[in-house]
């Protein structure tokens, strides 16, 4: 019986079903996990202005997609309804932008490669996506989401929202889209609400001082493009 127990001690990720997982090839999945989502971590967090926790998100990932496919290893009947938990989750987070999801995918799909013991698989998938993403970046594709701003301006009801700004817009920016209109203080001004993208090397400042001009110098806010930034209206 204590040679029994032993035994079973030593065995951490048998199973009580038909297929059990080896000790060893637990381990060096695992381990191969971890470096591959590390990887993935630096590369789309790096100097990038993304927060530790979608960093350790996508370190934590694999491992964690790596140890449920071989859980549900050769049972359909657990595989079926470890498909329809996955199916339930929701991020509570913010939305992020198509690279983050982009980011999340590719932890996933390293999880179940090295869950299905393709390890080898896993690191040259990892590298081959990880370049495509250094080498687009470089690219010319595309406006940076770092010049991608939300703008809020008040004007007083005597200027005509529709393209009082068009001139100043056409000098600083690529694009510039009213999203919202909203009267305020009593009906005498109105809080106008633009998606914009400035041009490559604008001097923020020379923008701002030539809208404050044209409004009176009433209230103006440019800020980073949030997906609620109409809730701050």
């Amino acid at each position: 019986m204590l040679n029994n127990f032993q035994t079973f001690s030593l065995d951490l990720t048998s199973s009580v079903g038909t297929s059990t997982i080896n000790n060893s090839t637990f381990f060096i999945c695992s381990v191969v996990s971890l470096l591959v989502g590390a990887a993935i971590a630096f590369s789309f967090c790096y100097k990038q202005g993304k927060s530790k926790s979608f960093a350790t998100t996508l370190a934590l990932l694999p491992v964690i997609v790596q140890v449920i496919i071989m859980l549900v290893n050769g049972n359909l009947g657990t595989g079926v309804a470890v498909a329809g938990a996955f199916s339930l989750v929701r991020f509570r987070s913010m939305p992020g932008n198509a690279k983050d999801i982009l980011a999340i995918f590719l932890s996933m799909a390293v999880g179940l490669a090295t869950g299905t013991n393709h390890l080898v698989l896993a690191a040259l998938f990892t590298v081959i996506v990880i370049a495509g993403n250094i080498v687009y970046m470089i690219l010319p594709l595309g406006e940076s989401a770092e010049n991608e701003k939300s703008l809020m301006i008040t004007i007083p009801e005597s200027l005509d929202y529709s393209e009082v700004f068009d001139d100043i817009f056409d000098k600083f920016t690529t694009k510039a889209k009213l999203e919202q209109v909203k009267t305020t203080n009593m009906g005498s001004l109105f809080k106008l609400r633009y998606d914009i993208t400035l041009k490559k090397g604008v001097n923020e400042k020379a923008f701002i001082d030539e809208l404050r001009v044209r409004n009176g110098n009433l209230e103006i806010l440019v800020a980073r493009k949030l997906p609620d930034m109409e809730k701050q209206l």
